[in-house]
């Protein structure tokens, strides 16, 4: 069994509030949720995004958002854009979605530098970013040239995925990432892992963060095997996505 320490674990989840679906309630419950868990960040849609960052205030999770999100498509000006209102809201990590339509057309200096103005600005504010691939459309070949390319423009993180496309984080996707890498660029997994031995089992692969939505059944059962008592959260359907 996997050896690991209750902040090991929750300092890997950024607990996703995505789903288009989420009531203004359900964003505030499950921002009140992550902080309680003490998880790595809440990655929230981006119009919640200053509550979010109000809410967290004085905890060590941090607010984040997205850019470009879910298929990566918008003009590099709307993402800059993006970037720029999400930094304003106090947002400290960003997950952009990669053009998934130039990437797939081969046009790799379009790729760049979309990446490299949302990169340039957000690191300008001292915050940072996970760059999102959605391996599901991609071939391998097109993974690591991204791998490549978020290396050189000095990335945050890779990311899988989206959480909403064909398919999520694959063993192999991870090892990829990991393997076509610089040690500066953490991989980030995102789509399928529901349970606390999936979370355990991308840590071992190499992976730095995780999106999640089921945090909180993950967290239970972490606390259970370290035998620390329960968190008093109150519970709530779980939502698709992630």
């Amino acid at each position: 069994m996997t050896q690991f320490t209750y902040a090991q674990v929750s300092k890997l989840i950024d607990h996703s509030l995505l789903n288009p679906t989420l009531t203004v309630e359900q964003l505030e419950h499950g921002i009140r949720l992550a902080r309680a868990y003490d998880v790595a960040s809440v990655c929230i849609m981006p119009y919640h995004l200053a509550r979010c960052t109000e809410l967290l205030a004085g905890s060590t999770v941090a607010p984040s958002t997205t850019i470009g999100f879910p298929h990566g498509g918008h003009a590099t000006a709307t993402k800059v854009f993006e970037a720029q209102r999400a930094i304003a809201d106090g947002g400290t990590e960003l997950d952009m979605v990669a053009n998934i339509s130039q990437v797939l057309s081969g046009n790799w200096d379009y790729v760049r530098r979309d990446i490299e103005a949302v990169i340039e600005v957000t690191h300008a504010a001292g915050q940072k970013v996970k760059v999102i691939f959605e391996n599901c459309y991609l071939q391998d070949e097109h993974k690591i040239r991204l791998c490549k390319i978020c290396g050189e423009l000095g990335a945050d993180w890779v990311k899988t995925s989206t959480g909403y496309g064909t398919g999520g984080a694959t063993h192999s996707d991870l090892k990829l990432m990991r393997q076509h890498s610089p040690a500066n660029v953490q991989v980030k997994a995102a789509g399928g892992v529901r349970d606390l031995d999936a979370l355990l089992t991308v840590w071992q692969l190499g992976v730095t963060r995780c999106g999640a939505s089921r945090t909180q059944e993950m967290m239970d059962e972490a606390r259970k095997r370290l035998g620390l008592p329960a968190i008093d959260a109150p519970r709530q359907a779980t939502v698709s996505g992630y």
